[in-house]
């Protein structure tokens, strides 16, 4: 077993990490969707990296072998929203960090209109205020699966609760 105050990393940093090219585009998307440190970045670019292997490791098994895992594979990227539903293999080799990163709570609170500032978005997280089918969240890297997307609010115990801070007003029924 090992010490369970030190759990084992679940991220591979680049190679060469001093490339100029490497790093510009790191800061980039370190920038846009408002990281904390490049090690959320290289968490996502790990994840997308074992997603791509896992399709070329099916792509290599002959068809009769491969059908259900393939099946497996594409149904679960569908369920966390990183594929359209009628997604082949071929997409999963296409998938980036910028897709699993544009699943983050932190970036869909952003762009849903909850937060003025990706960075907001991240404190309104770490603070409390935002909720899940109202259950509170307070990781701003926790990958939204599809069907909570649209069950992302502010805590019921929020300050917050009931108005938009995103500028736009909220949607009324009327009827």
């Amino acid at each position: 077993m090992g010490d369970p105050r030190k759990p084992r990393k679940k991220w591979s940093g680049p190679s060469h990490p001093w490339r100029k090219e490497v790093l510009i585009e790191e800061m980039k998307l370190v920038g846009e969707y408002g990281l904390r440190n490049k090690r959320e970045l290289w968490l996502a670019k790990t994840l997308a990296r074992r997603f791509r292997y896992q399709a070329r490791r099916l792509l290599a098994l002959p068809a009769h072998l491969r059908v259900k895992e393939e099946k497996a594979l594409l149904t679960r990227l569908y369920e966390m929203g990183l594929l359209p539903e009628n997604a082949t293999l071929d997409d999963v080799l296409g998938l980036t960090a910028e897709h699993i990163l544009e699943r983050r709570l932190q970036t869909i609170v952003y762009r849903k209109g909850l937060a003025r500032t990706i960075y907001q978005a991240r404190q309104l997280i770490v603070h409390g205020h935002i909720a899940i089918n109202g259950q509170r969240v307070t990781s701003p890297g926790y990958l939204v699966r599809r069907e909570e997307e649209d069950l992302i609010d502010y805590a019921p115990t929020s300050p917050f609760y009931g108005k938009r801070l995103g500028g736009e007003a909220p949607e009324t029924q009327e009827g």
